[in-house]
């Protein structure tokens, strides 16, 4: 699949992506439930895998 976006949009989604990044890693610091915690990490790699792409893409 393939997005196009213009580079307002494109800035905008990075800057909302890196933001609930922000908010996951600070929900992450203050949860001690095991489970959570590990659902939380996933969430937080897959996050960093799109802003890489969206990241790469933007370099392109």
């Amino acid at each position: 699949m393939q997005l196009d976006f213009s580079s307002e949009e494109r800035e905008l989604l990075l800057q909302m992506l890196q933001e609930h990044q922000r908010e996951l890693l600070r929900e992450l610091a203050h949860t001690d439930h095991r489970e959570f915690r590990l659902s939380l990490r996933e969430k937080v790699r897959t996050l960093e895998r799109v802003l890489d792409k969206l990241g790469a893409a933007a370099a392109a």
